[in-house]
């Protein structure tokens, strides 16, 4: 097998895989879920979560952390259950561990099923964010269930789009490997060594 053919099957194993559903699957495995974006409200009822940062990351979604403060940030819920529909619930955030009062929503109920929480000036400061929602029933007791959040710690680069960076730094090697005579003498040479050792 010639170097062009390994190559190729190089590349196409590599596009493969990139283009693999498993490898870009939000969720988990039949009967697993690992999306940390949501959480159990009671059990078996759940709450999708989603954070934007309109201004600062235009089209860009968050969950644990969120990048910036002091701008304006969008919590937005997602009942994945039509029974919440009918139930007041009310949303505070707090700074943590202290406590601080941040944003507060009484009890109402949400008929459409999403909840958008303007925080017109974000969060003031670095740090752990505590969501608490609470279902307010007409009878029986309150329910609690609180999600965490870290705010101010920059925008990450998730491994998705290093996956994908890596993909478009190898592509543009390779096409620069096949129209440039200097660089494709260069790397042969670097590989005809390499086999030699």
């Amino acid at each position: 097998m010639n170097r062009a053919q390994l190559l190729r099957k190089v590349v196409l194993g590599f596009l493969g895989l990139f283009f693999s559903a498993s490898l870009w699957a939000h969720g988990g495995a039949a009967g697993t879920d690992t999306d940390q974006c949501k959480f159990e409200l009671e059990p078996d009822h759940w709450i999708h979560y989603t954070a934007y940062q309109p201004k600062a990351f235009p089209a860009e979604d968050f969950c644990g952390n969120i990048p910036s403060t002091d701008t304006l940030t969008q919590l937005v819920f997602d009942y994945q259950d039509v029974r919440y529909r009918n139930m007041a619930v009310e949303f505070e955030v707090t700074k943590e561990p202290e406590g601080t009062r941040v944003f507060f929503q009484e009890a109402k109920k949400h008929k459409s099923g999403t909840v958008v929480l303007a925080l017109p000036s974000g969060v003031p400061e670095v740090g752990k964010y505590l969501i608490h929602i609470t279902l307010v029933p007409d009878q029986g007791d309150r329910l609690d269930a609180h999600m965490s959040f870290m705010a101010g710690k920059g925008q990450q680069v998730s491994s998705g789009n290093m996956l994908l960076y890596a993909f478009f730094a190898f592509a543009g090697l390779y096409v620069l490997y096949l129209s440039h005579a200097g660089f494709k003498r260069l790397i042969d040479g670097m590989i005809g060594k390499i086999k030699n050792v």
